[in-house]
């Protein structure tokens, strides 16, 4: 069969296609190690009573609001329900909030409001400069929260301003959203692996799991 001609359309197709295994490639070659660790750790939060503050604007708001889905639904295997909120979603709020404080509080507000010392805060840029992320990022450190972000090419601000950074090197946003999405994914499968090991120390065979939540919240 006659290979199909290339037009300016498939073009572009073609070439957004090859961003997008460049990034992945990249990713799969120095992002993963970091992934895993995440995952290990917000099962080590959420099963000991913790809560995952997650946020991001536009296509990142959405990428946030999907991991919050998975932890609060379910990924794969039926579990039971963790704490995650996504906090671009309380429209209440941040309508408020931004009216009453400006937009680059939105976030930092709710963060003040919701975290405890312990919990994680996940923010997501494709460029990794929303004012608006960064505030909460230092709001977050200032109140003990771990904070974490999914950025675009370092260095930038975000990326300093958080604890850990995943970082996707590509040039194109859509391509940095796509592949935050594969590690948003990612995330949610180590999680779940990570809930299928027993803790550190237990006697407990393998396969057990981990224990129920025992940490209290004043909220």
């Amino acid at each position: 069969m006659a290979e199909t001609p290339m037009t300016p359309v498939l073009d572009a197709a073609d070439l957004h296609c090859r961003s997008l295994e460049q990034a992945l490639g990249r990713l799969r070659g120095h992002g993963l190690g970091r992934i895993a660790e995440w995952g290990g750790l917000l099962a080590d939060v959420l099963t000991t009573g913790g809560r995952l503050l997650a946020a991001g604007n536009g296509g990142s708001a959405a990428q946030a609001q999907h991991l919050t889905a998975e932890l609060v639904g379910r990924y794969r295997q039926e579990r039971p329900a963790y704490s995650a909120i996504a906090l671009h979603a309380e429209t209440s709020s941040v309508t408020a909030i931004g009216n009453d404080y400006g937009f680059d509080h939105v976030f930092a507000r709710q963060v003040s409001a919701h975290g405890r010392p312990g919990d994680l805060l996940l923010l997501l840029s494709t460029s990794g400069r929303s004012a608006n992320l960064i505030t909460a990022a230092v709001t977050g450190r200032r109140a003990g929260l771990r904070v974490w972000a999914m950025t675009g090419p370092s260095p930038n601000p975000l990326a300093d301003a958080a604890d850990e950074t995943l970082a996707i090197d590509a040039a194109s946003t859509a391509t940095v959203q796509e592949a935050h999405l594969v590690a948003v994914h990612l995330l949610c499968e180590s999680f779940d692996a990570a809930l299928a090991e027993p803790p550190l120390g237990s006697a407990l065979g393998a396969g057990a799991g981990r224990s129920v939540p025992v940490r209290g919240r004043v909220s």
